[in-house]
Parts: structure tokens; sequence; C-alpha cells
């Protein structure tokens, strides 16, 4: 007795289960072909039209039915659309055309199609999918095949895989190590030999200095500050400069004359610096500020020293 009615129960649950998604009744689906009549096949919620719907290029295919809600009365549902699909999963939707009394229509051609399809090698399979916002549950039913008949006369469609990302290849790349700053001895070393030659450039420049006549060679402001600022100071002893004129020279413009040869210092020990360890960041912007503190002091300074020696001081 209690087996009898534990299958009832399920007999009944079962029933209401396949009862509570979205159907359809008076099914049918119409190949139109102007070559041949148009043959009509029916299929419904369970089984599917047993023969295949020959599409050529000038035919349609036409698909009636009405939509039943999970009381199994007609009713318009949210969404509903016939789709198309082949094989290897492409597939297109066909949306229906509804009523209110859910009778619904829907009709394509083969060049509705995408020319992706058109190259199946197997009948499409077209499905039809119910679906609402309620507690009624959606349904995707198989309802017919359909067999495509190419133009044997127009050129094959062709297409182009479209483009697809995906990983690539592993790109194995050693990057280069960091540039690294020469030793501090081999910094140390230029610097001494630099320091070194300028007292052979002034024992040189004095042996070698003549008067000429009544006024000594006037060396122009421009050529001096065209210049490296670098290099000021070894082409003062290169053109004659004269150590005993260093105090009238800080008595007339001592600022001037402190700033330039501090700033001349100063660069050669950014240099230094730079050549030991620093990098451009750290360089750049003291080497702006060492040169325009040159530029502006050097002007009044060379200024002073161009002077005196268009005075015939030397």
């Amino acid at each position: 007795m209690r087996l009898l009615t534990a299958s009832t129960v399920l007999l009944f649950v079962g029933a209401v289960s396949a009862a509570s998604s979205w159907s359809f009744s008076d099914a049918s689906v119409t190949g139109s072909s102007k070559a041949a009549k148009s043959v009509a096949r029916k299929f419904s919620a369970s089984e599917k039209a047993s023969d295949a719907v020959l599409l050529g290029p000038k035919d349609s295919i036409k698909v009636s039915l009405t939509t039943l809600d999970d009381e199994a009365k007609a009713k318009r549902p949210h969404q509903a659309f016939l789709l198309v699909r082949e094989s290897s999963g492409l597939e297109v939707p066909f949306a229906l055309t509804l009523k209110q009394s859910g009778k619904g229509t829907v009709q394509f051609s083969q060049k509705d199609l995408p020319k992706q399809l058109l190259h199946s090698p197997s009948p499409l399979q077209a499905s039809l999918v119910l679906g609402s916002a309620g507690s009624t549950r959606g349904s995707i039913t198989p309802t017919f095949d359909v067999e495509l008949k190419l133009d044997s006369a127009s050129p094959a469609p062709s297409h182009h895989d479209p483009l697809r990302y995906g990983p690539l290849a592993e790109i194995d790349h050693t990057f280069r190590a960091d540039p690294k700053s020469p030793p501090r001895i081999v910094s140390l070393a230029f610097a001494l030999a630099v320091l070194a030659s300028v007292p052979t450039l002034i024992v040189t420049v004095s042996l070698c200095h003549r008067e000429t006549g009544d006024r000594d060679h006037v060396i122009p402001l421009s050529s001096i500050l065209g210049a490296r600022l670098t290099l000021v100071s070894a082409q003062w002893v290169l053109f004659g400069a004269n150590l005993r004129h260093a105090a009238t020279a800080f008595s007339r413009a001592p600022v001037s004359h402190a700033i330039f040869f501090g700033s001349v210092v100063g660069m050669e020990c950014v240099f230094y610096l730079y050549h030991g360890g620093w990098n451009l960041f750290y360089t750049l912007p003291i080497v702006s500020l060492v040169g325009a503190s040159a530029f502006l002091s050097g002007t009044k300074a060379l200024g002073e020293v161009q002077r005196r020696r268009l005075a015939g001081e030397r």
C-alpha cells in the first residue's frame, strides 16, 4: 500500500515538473520553393520533424506555432527565438514574431545565414528557445534539421577565420646588465693627471711668452666664453695667465672672480663624482646650477681681465 502511494506521488511530481516549463503546440515548418511545391512538416515538444527541410539559394523556411506556459495555457513568453546551429557550435538566432495569444511565426532564407554556416558538411540543427522572467522555467527544444543546397552556378561563399586571441610562444629574453661606473682609482688617476698638467702649462707659457711692441696680444672675450666651462682655467694659462695679477683682479671684482673660480673647481668636482658613481639624475641638476653661476660670474670676471689687457697690463 505504501509502495503504491509512493509510486503515485513520484509520478505526480514528475508530471508537474515536466509541465513547469514553457512549451508549444500546433507547430509546423514549411519550406517554400519556387521550383517545387511547399511541404509542411509537423513537430512537437517531444518529437522533432522526421525529415530535414531543404533550403536552396532562393528558398525560405517558415515556422508557425503556439507557445504554452507551465499551465498549458496559450501565452506569450518574454523571449522566443529559433536557434540554427551547426555541429561545431556556431549558431545564429531568429526571433519569433509573437502575439498576446501565443501564436508566433518566424521566417528566414539562405541569405540570412552567415557564410560560415553555409560551409557546414552536415545538416543544420534548429531548436526553439522559450524563456520568461517569471517562475516558469525556460526550455530549449530541438525542432527540425535544415539541409542546405548551394547554387552550383555561383561561386562558393568564402570567408576568413576571425581573429582569435590566445597564448603566444614564450619569449626568452636576457636583459643586459646595468652599466657600471669605472673604478674610483681610475677616475682619481685621470683627475690627478689633469691637475699635474697645469704646472707644465704654466711653465711652458711663461717660457714661450713674448711681448710684441708696446701692446700685448689681446684675447677676445667671446673666444673665452665660447670654450667649455670646465677648461676655462686651463685656457687662462694657455693664453698668458699671470698669477701676480690675482691680487689686482680680486680687488677690482672680488665677488665675480671668487664665484667664477669656485664654479670651475665645482664643475671639475661634479665630473669626478659622476665618474665615481653618480648618475645623470644627480649630475644634470648640479651641472645646470654650476654652469649658470659660472656663466653669470664669468661675464664680469673675464670682462675685468680684458680691460686690464687692453690697458697693457700683463
